[in-house]
């Protein structure tokens, strides 16, 4: 059986659903620094922001998430069959790396709800300035990972 006529298609979705996913992780955690600093618990205002992060997490982040991490399989799965080396490239330099950057993505993630999930109980356990200063962590990681890929770095 042959793979190369669903690569592309795959990995088009997948970098879609990535970008979705990516939008949402890089927008929440400013919505968490406005809502911290711009309303009062209780107030109407804190209700919207209450509102639009469950939203964006629910309905936005967390299937793109998902799409992105099965599309994500299925080229791996397409991969180790299409050229013929097997599942080898997983332990490739370039392929732990973008591993890795999933793992913290994934984590990423889940840190993002169980803070959503402690601001709609109104706890605000972290300051607008955590939620500034960590804002771009997962684009830092996209570049490590995007420049992995597309340099197969450690690759013979």
């Amino acid at each position: 059986m042959t793979y190369d006529g669903v690569y592309d298609p795959l990995r088009g979705l997948h970098i879609l659903a990535v970008i979705a996913w990516m939008a949402g992780l890089l927008y929440l955690p400013r919505l968490f620094a406005y809502h911290t600093e711009t309303a009062p618990p209780g107030s109407e205002f804190d209700g919207h922001f209450k509102e639009w992060e469950r939203k964006l997490y629910r309905i936005i982040m967390t299937p793109a998430m998902t799409l992105a991490f099965l599309l994500g399989l299925a080229l791996i799965w397409v991969d180790a069959h299409r050229h013929g080396d097997g599942w080898r490239f997983l332990l490739e330099p370039w392929m732990l790396t973008k591993l890795a950057g999933v793992v913290f993505l994934l984590w990423w993630h889940h840190y993002l709800g169980r803070a959503r999930k402690a601001l709609a109980e109104g706890r605000r356990d972290k300051t607008s300035r955590f939620w500034r200063a960590t804002n771009e962590l997962p684009f830092l990681a996209a570049i490590v990972m995007v420049m992995a890929v597309t340099t197969e770095f450690g690759h013979p």
